[in-house]
């Protein structure tokens, strides 16, 4: 039996063929695919992980500026606070997806996830509810699979670089793939995990990739944190039994869509959005100055 998938819906269907989980379905196919044990591929994942952890205390530890001065130090601020309107869980699932961008704007080891601009909203979100119900390495390498089955499919048949797609494109990959994480991470079903992908994905269409002065600082950094936390909205709503009208995978192809329909001026240019507000442009001027 072959666990070969291209689309979503395919390892929907193979997860409730054969009974087993969304991530299931990954990692057999990965088995299939490549001259690779079980215990090569986890041991992967958990080497993975653990970037995920140390690159969020680079973040939280390290709190100078970058050479830019456009970030550094957010992340420290808001993990020496506590939340006034969100949940625990979604205050440090933002805290520590800021942590990650920052580390990475200083040049620390990430996991590009699916793209280093996108890098902090996986980590922060999966660690973050890993965290709070105290979930061990067993449950975080499944999220990861099914994470990375969703992270295949919108490569293989949209795209993930926001020089193409936008920004949509990077971070709205990372906040469906990290949704899809956490509800497998937390025992949801194949259907739910689906579910949080077609709802993590539909709420962000049309956004734009404007990094100013070209660098991945602003709005990058900041949009990880809010990011990190509509994966988790996406999950909650997905196993609450919310779904989406509109498939994952017509959300994803939409979302190429869109992203390839978008002015030049609007995928990684700097030539659009906020890198050409009067802001924007000083910041710029200042940096090349340097």
């Amino acid at each position: 039996m072959s666990y070969t998938y291209e689309t979503i819906g395919d390892i929907l269907r193979l997860a409730e063929e054969h009974q087993i989980s969304f991530g299931d379905v990954v990692i057999r196919h990965e088995l299939e695919a490549y001259d690779r044990s079980e215990e090569e591929i986890v041991a992967e994942i958990k080497r993975r992980l653990a970037i995920f952890e140390s690159s969020i205390q680079d973040g939280l530890n390290h709190i100078e500026r970058t050479q830019s001065n456009m970030s550094g130090g957010d992340a420290a601020t808001l993990h020496a606070g506590k939340p006034r309107l969100m949940s625990d869980i979604a205050y440090k699932a933002m805290t520590y997806a800021i942590a990650v961008n920052e580390a990475n704007a200083k040049m620390f080891r990430i996991v590009a996830c699916p793209t280093a601009g996108s890098c902090g909203v996986m980590p922060g979100a999966v660690q973050a509810v890993a965290e709070e119900y105290q979930l061990d390495a067993d449950a975080m390498v499944k999220g990861f699979l099914a994470s990375s089955g969703v992270g295949n499919v919108v490569a293989n048949r949209a795209c993930v670089a926001g020089a193409v797609g936008g920004c949509q494109a990077e971070i709205g990959t990372a906040a469906c793939m990290a949704a899809s994480a956490i509800v497998e991470m937390l025992g949801g079903t194949p259907y739910q995990v689906v579910q949080a992908i077609a709802l993590g994905m539909k709420n962000l269409l049309g956004l734009a990739c404007d990094p100013v002065a070209g660098l991945v600082e602003v709005p990058c950094v900041k949009r990880n944190g809010v990011y990190a936390v509509h994966a988790i909205t996406a999950a909650e709503l997905a196993l609450a039994g919310i779904e989406s009208q509109i498939p994952a995978d017509d959300v994803i192809e939409a979302m190429n869509n869109i992203g390839r329909a978008m002015p030049a001026a609007l995928r990684e240019t700097s030539d659009g959005g906020l890198a050409v507000t009067p802001t924007g442009l000083a910041i710029a001027e200042r940096v090349q100055s340097l």
